[in-house]
């Protein structure tokens, strides 16, 4: 894979960290602003980056990339994944996706036209420990609650409440913590056990925007609460419950770093997580692996996910009355 990166955020310097460890991706070009001009030459001399640009087109012209991975805030995910696909690019799109499920039904269709794989960068969807969780389910019994907590207090919130608003808390940048964190409780649920048949949103909200919430989802035989928050922090953990045992998970449902069933006679067993790297290697190594394959049907699998969380996530936000700035009509 010969990929060209768009952005230079915290997101990016993360991948760059253990990018040269997967041998089949080629850094051909990054993508910044003029006025991250040190910025970008700084990164491309200390990851041997091939090429610095300062304008799209012409990192789109360039036919030695053949994919582009955004990342950049979330409302202009749509845009600049749009302009690849119409370049003929593949592309890998961080999460959130997109702004709405009309925006990524759009851009599914475009990659289908232009026969280009598209990939949501999620990572849960790719750790060795996600399959071992599903394998582990069953054990579980008749499942009654699941209960996902990723709350994580935000410096920007100090910052929010003086008046400053940065694109985490802005509502015409496709913000929130729903967004922002409360994203990985809902591809980890649906993930495990598909649609749900009803989604509500119970949002705090300032200027707007979500500063933390509770997502109710529905199951026929189930219910689930994901919980997401930047305006206040407490311990991060998960728990799928049944009337055998549960598996709990501490830490964010991003890593999986540490997942433990625990049955009802109170023995207990650490599921492997199966990876000492970074979180988001596995899912750029598969990743890549499914691009220089052509891999069409797992990227159809994974792109009808992302559609289910997108629709949720759409849902969500109209439940609690959130309308982002690219919704609004005049």
């Amino acid at each position: 894979m010969k990929l060209g990166i768009i952005g230079s955020g915290m997101i990016v310097q993360d991948l760059l960290s253990f990018v040269g460890t997967i041998d089949e991706i080629e850094l051909i070009a990054i993508l910044g602003r003029e006025k991250s001009r040190n910025k970008i030459e700084a990164l491309t001399n200390k990851y041997q980056i091939k090429k610095a640009y300062y304008d799209y087109d012409e990192l789109l012209n360039d036919n030695e990339i053949d994919t582009i991975y955004v990342a950049l805030p979330n409302h202009l995910h749509y845009e600049y994944t749009k302009k690849a696909l119409l370049h003929n690019k593949h592309v890998i799109c961080e999460k959130p996706f997109t702004s709405n499920i009309n925006e990524l039904d759009e851009l599914i269709t475009l990659s289908k036209k232009h026969k280009c794989l598209l990939f949501e960068a999620i990572t849960n969807q790719y750790l060795p420990a996600y399959k071992n969780i599903k394998d582990k389910l069953s054990e579980l019994g008749k499942i009654s609650i699941i209960s996902c907590n990723y709350s994580q207090y935000s410096s920007r919130y100090n910052s929010f409440k003086k008046g400053e608003i940065l694109p985490v808390f802005d509502i015409n940048m496709s913000g929130g913590a729903l967004m922002d964190l409360n994203v990985y409780n809902l591809h980890f649920v649906i993930g495990l056990f598909g649609r749900p048949n009803n989604v509500e949103y119970f949002a705090n909200i300032e200027r707007g925007i979500d500063t933390s919430g509770i997502v109710i989802l529905e199951y026929p035989t189930f219910k689930a609460v994901c919980i997401g928050a930047k305006d206040c922090g407490a311990p991060i953990s998960s728990t799928i419950q049944g009337d055998l045992g549960c598996i709990r998970i501490e830490g964010p449902t991003s890593v999986l770093g540490d997942v433990k069933i625990i049955r009802n006679d109170q023995t207990s067993e650490n599921i492997d997580v199966a990876s000492n790297h970074h979180r988001m290697y596995d899912e750029f190594k598969r990743i890549t692996k499914y691009i220089d394959d052509r891999d069409f049907n797992t990227c159809e699998l994974m792109l009808e996910h992302s559609k289910i969380v997108m629709d949720v996530l759409t849902k969500a936000r109209k439940s609690a009355n959130i309308i982002f700035g690219c919704e609004k009509t005049n």
